[in-house]
């Protein structure tokens, strides 16, 4: 059954051929065979996935199932649920016990989805590998020597092995999409806004957003759509209609135009990478789309000002997490700046503590001026890049998600740069605010690659038609890793 789309496991209920029980029982075993050695997964909620999957059931018996009833669901653990440990990846919410649930977890709930535990991820979403993580690293299913990228590593290799048909996960600078072309999956960071973040603990606020992993465009379509919509307890929501993600998926992409930005194919990808994304390009060709050089001149400033722009915001969100009102407290303080001190200090790790540093640095007097105000500068200038070439007739940008296959463990854990150069071609997307998701394209050495797609802001639908015509012409995404294909 982990082998079935959501289309063919909503088919299969409907028809009885297997009951929500049977099927979330089928993933509870499969969590419990294999996720031993992957620890995608840090909370399994059997008892609550178990109710759940009778009360859809019930819906199912009753005719009033919608498409995703009694499809199971892993949630990454950086939203909060009613009555489960939400840790975020930190020993600093190692005891919290969400009093409420997040929207996005709420709306799948109404949905009808069966949530089958919390998954393992980098601390506060702070990283690139899901080496950071209070709960211990996560492994690539395809080879359990590497990583499986980051922040959302749990939610890719539980989707990977078959351990979850499809995951939520969050994307502040590439979390989403550098993870899934690491692990043959496609990921969809929509546009900021899209999404409620109301009960996502928050990084760095102007750029996370959440969004999905699933192994296929059309999967993911589905998920997405019953995920988005306007949320009033979000400021940053964006009030208008959700998008039809899912009809027009089969629509010809013939006379598209896509831009392949000249800065994101210099020096710095391997020549497998290059190979797989342009033979990517030669299959949209073929299918009818048109491509066209474009440039994209700030899109190179969009690692420095990430890293400014983001532990500045991180350092204000978790200033809240102080020792006192919840989360790790130490003990035996004699004074209230030392609770302060040995609480952060012993609640957050070596990445969090050093983000934390940097966004304190930089939004200091003196340095505020001189680094924040110039780094929001520079993100206009990224944005503007993108407006001027959707303007100029680009319907979708392509590029690289990742510049290599999935990297060895602690082959960049002492080197910081060089692990946030690893989003160096995620980071603008998030910068700007468009959407942007990366589906496969092949192998190298036996590991998968994936390129990516961005588009104008709300063009989600149009991404996911060009990645689901990809995928009908392709067989990448079908593909499993051997040990967990049975």
């Amino acid at each position: 059954m982990h082998k079935h789309s959501i289309a063919e496991l909503a088919a299969g209920l409907r028809g009885k051929k297997f009951s929500s029980r049977e099927l979330t029982q089928h993933f509870l075993k499969r969590i419990d065979a294999h996720d031993g050695a992957l620890n995608s997964y840090v909370t399994i909620t059997a008892e609550r996935a178990l109710k759940q999957a009778d009360a859809a059931d019930a819906e199912l018996a009753a005719g009033n199932a919608g498409l995703l009833t009694g499809i199971p669901i892993g949630q990454k653990d950086i939203f909060c649920t009613q009555g489960v440990r939400t840790a975020c990846g930190s020993k600093m919410l190692d005891t919290f016990i969400a009093p409420y649930d997040a929207t996005i977890v709420e709306k799948l709930d109404a949905a009808g989805m069966v949530m089958l535990g919390k998954l393992n991820m980098d601390e506060f979403a702070m990283g690139s590998s899901n080496e950071t993580s209070f709960y211990g690293p996560v492994c690539n299913p395809w080879d359990k020597t590497r990583v499986p990228g980051g922040s959302s590593g749990g939610s890719v290799a539980c989707v990977a092995a078959g351990l979850a048909p499809v995951a939520t996960a969050t994307d502040t600078g590439g979390s989403i999409r550098q993870p899934a072309a690491l692990t043959n999956l496609t990921g969809i960071k929509p546009t900021y806004g899209r999404v409620s973040r109301y009960g996502m603990i928050a990084f760095a606020s102007s750029l996370d957003q959440a969004g999905v992993v699933a192994r296929s465009a059309e999967d993911a379509a589905h998920v997405l759509q019953a995920m988005s919509g306007f949320d009033a307890k979000d400021s940053t929501s964006v009030e208008r209609p959700v998008d039809d993600l899912v009809t027009g998926l089969n629509t010809s992409i013939r006379g598209l135009t896509i831009g392949l930005p000249k800065e994101y194919f210099a020096d710095g990808m391997s020549a497998g990478v290059r190979e797989r994304i342009e033979q990517a390009i030669a299959t949209l060709t073929k299918l009818g789309a048109n491509f066209k050089e474009i440039s994209l001149p700030n899109s190179p400033l969009s690692v420095p000002t990430y890293y400014v722009v983001a532990p500045a915001e991180a350092s204000s969100n978790l200033a809240r997490f102080d020792g006192v009102r919840y989360g790790h407290r130490a003990e035996g303080a004699k004074s209230l700046e030392e609770l302060y001190k040995r609480s952060r200090g012993e609640g957050f790790g070596a990445e969090v503590q050093r983000r934390i540093m940097i966004g304190t640095y930089v939004l200091s007097h003196g340095y505020y001026d001189a680094y924040y105000l110039q780094a929001q500068k520079v993100r206009r200038l990224i944005y503007d890049d993108f407006k001027r070439a959707f303007a100029d007739g680009i319907d979708l940008v392509l590029s690289p998600t990742a510049t290599d296959v999935a990297f060895k463990f602690g082959h960049n854990s002492d080197d910081p740069v060089a692990m946030y150069l690893n989003d160096i071609y995620t980071i603008a997307a998030n910068l700007a605010g468009i959407p942007a998701m990366s589906l496969p394209c092949g192998f190298v050495d036996g590991l998968p690659t994936g390129f990516q797609l961005m588009g104008n802001f709300f063009a989600e639908a149009r991404m996911l038609n060009v990645a689901h015509q990809y995928q009908q012409a392709t067989d990448f995404h079908t593909k499993w890793p051997t040990e967990y294909a049975s």
